[in-house]
């Protein structure tokens, strides 16, 4: 049975001491979650993985299209659409204490089959039709 270990990153320098730690502890695989931290060091994490063959979900497209795994995320751009919305009722007077709390509703799923092949996944076709985006080999 795996273990789940988890390795806060709040700067920089953090990165290379999680892989460290993920490499001894013979990970698997690996989840990121956002923060600016590995946001900005985005192309550093996916090289890691990469370099020790890591299977990694990511929190955006953009660690996809960087070579990562695969993403599944909110969809940024209804989020903002949605934040606008709430912009126009505040600017036309709202009280912004009564405006519901709203959570996202449409998620992308994201699956780079190159990075797939060089790990040597197969990705489930069921998985691959519900993608919104596949990068092809």
């Amino acid at each position: 049975m795996a273990t789940l270990q988890r390795y806060e990153i709040a700067w920089p320098d953090d990165i290379e001491h999680a892989f460290a730690r993920l490499i001894k502890g013979r990970a698997q695989g690996l989840i990121v979650l956002p923060h600016a931290v590995t946001n900005a060091r985005r192309a550093q994490i996916v090289s890691f993985a990469a370099e020790h063959r890591l299977p990694g979900m990511y929190p955006d497209s953009q660690y996809v299209e960087a070579g990562g795994l695969m993403s599944y995320a909110a969809n940024f751009s209804d989020l903002h659409r949605r934040a606008a919305t709430f912009v126009d009722k505040i600017l036309k007077g709202a009280r912004p204490a009564d405006l519901p709390v709203q959570r996202p509703t449409t998620f992308e799923l994201a699956v780079n089959l190159r990075t797939a092949k060089r790990l040597g996944l197969t990705m489930p076709p069921a998985l691959l039709l519900r993608a919104n985006e596949v990068i092809q080999l």
